[in-house]
């Protein structure tokens, strides 16, 4: 595979995650966890860097907030335990999983970074069950989009780019 596919590869998943956060959508319903989770999983821990970095940009277009380094963390930890998750039904499980982690992580960050909750486990749980509606949107979100990545890798030009990619790297 030649340098300029990887990079146009590597281009698309990067605006990927752009455009679905900054087109108008509903609250967490975007590809960053489901990309943020099939990059590495399926090409290595090295991706993250992709979809970190198209994270990152498109929180400093729509405005940092104090809850950067808790999302950028989660996606971290997403795009680290991915690799563990190669076979189908392990990466549904495991994409899932990530919707989860994130909502934990973020929403961790709310309780502790705001004032909208008392700083007990009253407050925390609180907090969690005030988020679900997010949640659920991200479990809806992550799952088409995964569905449609998992579509994609039933086909053959899709199982070799994927075998040309890893043996670039």
């Amino acid at each position: 595979m030649s340098n300029i596919s990887l990079k146009k590869f590597i281009l698309i998943s990067f605006l990927s995650i752009i455009i679905s956060r900054l087109l108008p959508h509903p609250p967490n319903f975007t590809s960053t966890i489901a990309v943020a989770f099939y990059l590495p999983a399926l090409f290595g821990a090295k991706f993250i860097i992709v979809a970190l970095s198209a994270f990152i940009i498109s929180d400093l277009v729509l405005g940092l907030h104090n809850l950067v380094f808790f999302t950028w963390g989660s996606l971290f930890l997403i795009a680290y335990y991915a690799k563990y998750f190669k076979k189908f039904y392990f990466r549904i499980f495991g994409v899932s999983l990530s919707c989860i982690i994130f909502f934990l992580v973020s929403n961790f960050g709310v309780w502790t970074s705001s004032d909208l909750y008392t700083k007990n486990l009253e407050g925390l749980i609180t907090c969690y069950t005030m988020a679900i509606p997010f949640l659920q949107s991200s479990l809806i979100g992550t799952i088409i989009f995964s569905v449609f990545i998992e579509f994609l890798l039933c086909l053959n030009n899709t199982k070799s780019f994927i075998k040309k990619i890893n043996t670039v790297n």
